[in-house]
């Protein structure tokens, strides 16, 4: 299944901004800590208005790790309304 591909290129731009690299430069499979010194998962959940769980957090390696636990959770709030 395709994540959505807006939630994917949001997450791309944040973490470019953080990281000071060009978005080109970042892509699914790019490991946040290890390729672009990411640390912090902040920018992401204020942009979207999430709360992800502080032990949810060291398990998010990648960026599509961090779609898709975003994509999980809109989904799980909008379920909730």
């Amino acid at each position: 299944m395709g994540l959505p591909k807006s939630i994917e290129m949001d997450i791309i731009s944040i973490i470019a901004e953080v990281a000071g690299v060009e978005e080109d430069e970042i892509n699914s499979g790019s490991k946040l800590v290890e390729d672009l010194e990411i640390d912090s998962i902040n920018a992401i959940e204020k942009k979207f208005n999430i709360r992800i769980r502080d032990e949810d957090v060291p398990k998010i390696t990648t960026v599509n790790q961090a779609t898709e636990v975003v994509n999980s959770l809109l989904d799980q709030s909008a379920s909730d309304v």
